[in-house]
């Protein structure tokens, strides 16, 4: 398959896009839901942070047998929502269908199947009665206790995308609804949306056929969604995205020109092999602090950069996300 390379002025401007492609069949349905969540949590003064997480697909028939995908599989995103749980705020999870949630993320199937730790007691000669390996149950008590105490309280409402289409129009769908919030709105961009996507309109109807050989697809870049985010969806919302480069030297001049792009408010780089226990925090400085550096300040003076860093040899069960929302809940707040 190959990429072609789209002319500037051939590019999918937001207003464009949403003009062309059509709306998933549960858009009202869900942003009903998303505004009840959010006038309850606006009465009570809550903060409401809207977290994406998991990939996007692309669809390349209209009957969809063959699509695009990538590797997420929501760990960041459904591990961060925990946290941000934790902290007291109000959490809107929007993610890719099957992808890892909030809580039965701890017992995926891969990594800790919730089978291996369950007993038939032998005393139970019918085979009723069902336990929990001792070992495990410490874990399993704070696990269930957070994810009841989550529901009770109706902090956490949870939204599923598969395709980019799917996950633009949620996107734009639920800003919208965040923006009578203010500055009581963060946004934690974790999910890992396609660079590219097939338009409706070039889609095969039926499945791409393989007797004729190799396949050539020119695919259209998605648009640049965090432009309107900023400055007309939700205007006073905090943002946070997320950059993943597999060349370390290119994190942070590709985040600072993100802030400069859009104009948000930090951008979170990682490395691909070092993700799990190294990111870089990119922001803009303060007006203020950028003045008084210097009377013509080098344009990199503009941004700072912090790095948390954590050590899984000393704790292997350590999460670097656990730090990774301190700091976002830290800069929310000298930001308000």
């Amino acid at each position: 398959m190959s990429e072609a390379i789209v002319p500037s002025d051939n590019l999918f401007s937001a207003e464009t896009y949403f003009a062309t492609q059509p709306p998933p069949p549960s858009l009202d349905h869900d942003t009903s839901r998303v505004r009840e969540f959010i006038q309850r949590h606006a009465k009570e003064g809550k903060k409401v942070v809207l977290v994406t997480s998991g990939g996007t697909t692309v669809p390349l028939e209209l009957n969809v047998v063959r699509f695009l995908d990538n590797f997420s599989a929501g760990t960041r995103g459904a591990t961060s929502a925990e946290y941000f749980l934790k902290a007291g705020y109000a959490v809107i999870f929007m993610h890719r269908q099957f992808s890892l949630q909030p809580f039965s993320r701890h017992y995926s199937h891969s990594t800790h199947p919730f089978l291996d730790f369950l007993d038939v007691s032998p005393e139970d000669t019918d085979g009723h009665e069902v336990s929990v390996t001792a070992s495990e149950r410490p874990q399993l008590l704070e696990v269930l206790t957070a994810y009841k105490d989550a529901h009770q309280q109706g902090t956490l409402h949870t939204l599923t995308f598969v395709t980019v289409n799917d996950y633009l129009w949620l996107l734009r769908a639920v800003s919208q609804e965040m923006a009578v919030l203010g500055r009581n709105a963060l946004f934690y961009l974790a999910a890992a949306v396609s660079d590219f996507f097939l338009p409706r309109q070039k889609m095969s109807v039926h499945k791409i056929q393989s007797g004729k050989g190799s396949l050539h697809i020119e695919m259209d870049q998605v648009p640049k969604i965090l432009k309107p985010l900023v400055e007309v969806w939700t205007r006073g919302g905090f943002i946070v995205s997320f950059k993943l480069e597999t060349d370390q030297e290119l994190l942070i001049p590709k985040a600072r020109g993100a802030l400069a792009r859009y104009g948000h408010q930090v951008v979170i780089g990682n490395e691909l092999h070092r993700r799990k226990y190294e990111v870089v925090f990119v922001s803009k400085q303060h007006e203020k602090a950028v003045t008084e550096s210097s009377e013509d300040p080098d344009p990199s003076s503009q941004y700072e950069e912090s790095w948390i860093r954590i050590d899984l040899d000393k704790d292997p069960n350590k999460e670097i996300e656990e730090e990774i929302n301190k700091s976002c809940n830290g800069i929310w707040v000298n930001h308000l």
